[in-house]
């Protein structure tokens, strides 16, 4: 290849690369460690073929200044922590919108079916939620505190238990992904068809509006870090299906570490939602206007977190690029 189609062909990654060294673009740091890899890779054709040329001694500028760039970035402290929330994962989510979407319809397609199975089989409910769950509502409900399963348990205890309860779903959910995302398929499945019984459940009893006003109050979070999770699954599963041009296990070690980001986001999400079964949930006395405020603040935290601000970050990212 000429010297001058090489410059040509290649020239529009270096620019990039010179706008995150200079500052006036970002990138994720994995992003930032593939250019680098890319950056290196075109030194060492560039030598090859050109031993003596201007873009030698270039790339060779470009990768030392880029080696001293990552070299800081793996030295952050303190900052680390905020940076990944603030920036690199809502830069790097922006990727997986479309695993969220689908993550997001099809747990809503198995609710559905969980709550028209429930509808048309007076036994359905009992064998999703068993006889004894099922049997303890119905007493709570004779003793006029439908409720008040929220009450049995110490509120530190069960904020503890509950926390590690979710932890343990997601997980399932994002590692069975390594079955070909089918072993996410399934959990998705299962609480879905779980979540719609559930819900019917109380509808059949006259209680719908009872149940949503509690049980929201933490299941916005809850659900929606499941559905998260799902798509983290999705993600690990799509590097095993579509390793596209790297090896299938390169593709593999990437997408388990972009879905491991997804499942870091949700740890915040995992602690408060616990925090509010274990110590808000329980109080049912509470007016309504206040439970509403606390789910739609809520569904406002995972859809401000999930969807807008990686598409605002990003958009604002490319603006500032181009500027």
């Amino acid at each position: 290849m000429r010297e001058a189609a090489f410059v040509k062909k290649h020239k529009e990654r270096w620019q990039l690369f010179e706008n995150v060294l200079s500052n006036q673009q970002q990138i994720s740091p994995d992003k930032l460690s593939d250019l680098y890899i890319e950056i290196t890779d075109d030194l060492s054709y560039a030598k090859t073929f050109y031993p003596k040329s201007n873009t030698v001694k270039y790339l060779n500028s470009v990768a030392s200044t880029a080696h001293r760039k990552i070299y800081k970035t793996k030295k952050e402290g303190k900052n680390r922590l905020i940076s990944f929330f603030k920036t690199e994962f809502p830069l790097a989510f922006y990727t997986h919108r479309k695993q969220l979407l689908i993550a997001f319809l099809v747990f809503a397609f198995f609710t559905i079916v969980g709550a028209f199975s429930a509808a048309k089989d007076g036994d359905f409910v009992r064998l999703i939620l068993g006889d004894s769950y099922v049997n303890m509502t119905l007493e709570n409900i004779a003793k006029g505190d439908p409720m008040a399963v929220y009450k049995q348990e110490g509120e530190t205890a069960m904020a503890v238990s509950i926390t590690i309860n979710n932890i343990k779903v997601a997980m399932y959910a994002f590692l069975l992904g390594m079955l070909f995302s089918v072993g996410t398929l399934y959990i998705m499945m299962r609480n879905g068809i779980m979540l719609g019984s559930f819900l019917y459940f109380f509808y059949d009893n006259d209680l719908l509006w009872e149940s949503t006003r509690t049980i929201w109050i933490h299941g916005t979070i809850e659900i929606s870090v499941i559905v998260i999770a799902s798509c983290a699954g999705m993600v690990l599963g799509n590097g095993l299906l579509f390793p596209g041009t790297y090896t299938r296990l390169d593709s593999f070690k990437r997408s388990f570490k972009a879905g491991l980001k997804i499942m870091v986001s949700t740890i915040p999400f995992f602690i408060v939602a616990g925090f509010l079964e274990g110590f808000v949930t329980r109080h049912t006395e509470m007016p309504d206007w206040l439970a509403l405020l606390i789910i739609v603040a809520s569904l406002f935290s995972i859809l401000y977190y999930y969807v807008y601000y990686p598409i605002k970050l990003t958009k604002q990212n490319q603006e500032y690029g181009e500027s």
